[in-house]
């Protein structure tokens, strides 16, 4: 159960600060950039490519501080969200990474899915900083997983 919990993290990895600085491409059917809100818009198809991470959805909005688009606030992908890095794939319906809080949270109708096994839940926070993934159930049902000996 660990080894699942553990591939989480570094799932979300490639998001961490430290790793920021490397290089990050996106590509959707349209970009908007709103000033007022400090936010950069990709929607249509999106992706995003790290090296370490790769994301898919319908939308992504990356809200800036003063600091420009270097200065990531949050990065907020919704509607069919899919995560792959080279050894696991999770997917919900949204998610949102806080690089201040080091934090990613994916929640509706979570999957998780490695080698190790399949995780479900209504919502997985973890937090980057602590090294704690916390699978949490949707409202009235379980946080279920399959887990297979290695």
């Amino acid at each position: 159960m660990i080894r699942p919990l553990l591939s989480v993290l570094i799932l979300v990895g490639g998001l961490s600060p430290a790793l920021a600085q490397q290089k990050v491409e996106i590509s959707a059917d349209l970009f908007t950039v709103e000033e007022t809100s400090r936010q950069a818009i990709f929607t249509g198809s999106v992706v995003v490519t790290h090296p370490s991470v790769t994301v898919w959805a319908p939308k992504v909005v990356a809200t800036y501080g003063e600091g420009g688009t270097s200065d990531i606030r949050s990065f907020e992908a919704t509607g069919a969200v899919r995560l792959k890095t080279s050894d696991q794939e999770a997917s919900g319906e949204r998610a949102v990474f806080t690089p201040g809080a080091q934090t990613l949270r994916l929640t509706g109708n979570v999957v998780v899915i490695n080698a190790s096994g399949t995780i479900k839940a209504g919502e997985l926070v973890v937090n980057m900083g602590t090294g704690v993934s916390t699978f949490t159930a949707a409202s009235g049902g379980r946080v279920t997983g399959v887990f297979s000996a290695q």
